[in-house]
């Protein structure tokens, strides 16, 4: 029995079948969400018995002071002021601190998922002057309690603190004691009291070792912060409020180093404060890739420090390249969709609703065969062997579908061409957009040319073996 199509309704059926290969299209996509979860998940076991993502802080100098306040009060119905004397802190920031760090990576295995740990070697020296303008900032020197002052630093896991840590004041180490840190490690830290009833300038040196896992970050404070960063890993992601310059950072196969000069004028804070900032607005840690502040939107807002991150990223985030093929998954099934139109259109090879269905099952196959296959043996090899397997399979399929291998061998040639291509907007970030655009151009202005002649409300029907009337 001939069948009757017009090539217009026979464009319509392959963009109702791709449409509805939108349902496991979005499947994939939320297993690919789903397993990069379960990946986070493991990481954060991985670290759970060492130490997370690390914010150290400091040191601040703490001065309690008394000052009388005046409150009201409703007692029986009356209103009744009182002067109540209150302790409060002051919060001295150091005039200069150079702070270095030694980051030591290692990579832990749990199952099939990976993740980076470290301990890293923190040394630094600062100096706090008392400042001669106390009144300015509504304080006397007479209501500061300058024998009770202590040092703190802040760490906002301090499980990962090792037994070297120490704090030399003037020459004369300090006890350290748990707790009591500071606002923008979380609160977390450490800290020593001191008798500063001299108010003499103060020369500090601390050390310690400490362990976390997937990055590092520091919240400077004082008129002026030095960080320098060394480490062995060689893939450091820098992100957060402040970033080395292009000539303060060298990054190799062997490890980094990168350096930050930071001042109160870009933190904005004053080197005597009432209040200890809070944490700042850290990066994503994970799985996925870290934001970058803007300008404004991404800015701390009032009360936030600012911070500096370094993030220790694996070479290949398998999951977030896999997320990007299958972004590109209608690239896929649209370019070979179209092949198949153009055999059925012009060519007269006649392609069922099903057959396009079959073919787009088999597209989509391959994101699923490139996930599995990228969490065993990384995602290069798991894109040439699910390619490969996927190539082959359809180029077989085609050849039956379109009566022809030579037919077969240019979808072949396409699915071939397509997935180099996308392989390669997969590893140029930069210049996916540009020639994704080209290619869609390329893609369009061929077909416009192929289907020139074609009445698109013409009726065909197919009467016998290559034999095609209008």
């Amino acid at each position: 029995m001939a069948r009757a199509r017009s090539p217009g309704m026979k464009l319509l059926f392959v963009a109702l079948v791709g449409v509805a290969l939108i349902v496991p299209l979005l499947m994939v996509y939320g297993l690919v969400s789903d397993r990069q979860h379960q990946a986070r998940i493991a990481q954060d076991s991985i670290a759970a018995g060492w130490a997370g993502p690390q914010i150290i802080s400091g040191p601040v100098l703490v001065i309690p002071y008394e000052e009388q306040r005046v409150t009201t009060e409703v007692v029986n119905g009356q209103s009744v002021t009182r002067s109540v004397k209150v302790r409060d802190e002051l919060f001295l920031a150091p005039e200069g601190q150079a702070v270095s760090t030694t980051i030591d990576p290692e990579v832990k295995e749990r199952a099939i998922y990976k993740s980076v740990i470290y301990t890293a070697k923190v040394k630094g020296n600062a100096s706090f002057v008392l400042p001669d303008d106390l009144s300015r900032f509504g304080v006397e020197r007479g209501q500061l309690m300058l024998d009770e002052a202590q040092i703190r630093l802040g760490m906002s896991d301090p499980r990962g603190l090792q037994t070297d840590s120490q704090m030399i004041l003037d020459g004369k180490e300090l006890a350290l004691k748990p707790g009591n840190g500071l606002n923008a490690s979380g609160g977390a830290g450490v800290h020593a009291y001191l008798d500063w009833a001299a108010a003499e300038p103060l020369e500090l040196e601390w050390s310690y070792s400490l362990r976390g896992s997937r990055a590092l970050t520091l919240v400077p404070r004082g008129k002026a912060t030095q960080w320098q960063v060394n480490s062995s890993w060689p893939h450091p992601s820098f992100a957060g409020s402040f970033l080395p310059g292009e000539g303060d950072q060298q990054i190799g196969n062997d490890g980094f180093s990168a350096k930050w000069a930071i001042s109160n004028l870009a933190l904005g804070q004053s080197m005597l404060m009432k209040s200890d900032p809070g944490m700042p607005v850290v990066p994503d840690t994970g799985m996925e890739p870290m934001p970058f502040y803007s300008n404004f939107a991404e800015r701390p807002s009032d009360g936030q420090s600012m911070a500096a991150t370094i993030r220790l990223v694996e070479p290949v985030d398998l999951y977030s390249r896999v997320d990007r093929a299958v972004k590109y998954g209608f690239l896929f099934i649209g370019f070979t969709f179209l092949a198949f139109l153009m055999f059925d259109v012009v060519a007269g090879a006649s392609v069922a609703a099903a057959e396009y269905l079959l073919t787009g099952a088999g597209l989509i196959l391959f994101f699923v065969l490139l996930l599995a296959f990228a969490e065993m043996i990384g995602f290069a090899a798991a894109y040439a062997l699910a390619s490969f397997a996927i190539i082959g399979l359809l180029t077989a399929y085609s050849a039956a579908v379109l009566g022809s291998w030579k037919r077969a061998q240019v979808i072949g040639a396409i699915l071939i061409g397509l997935y180099a291509l996308i392989y390669v907007l997969l590893n140029l970030e930069a210049w996916s957009l540009l020639i994704g655009s080209v290619m869609l151009f390329i893609a369009l202005a061929s077909v416009m040319y192929a289907t020139r002649k074609i009445d698109w409300s013409s009726v065909t029907s197919r009467k016998g073996e290559g034999e095609i009337t209008t």
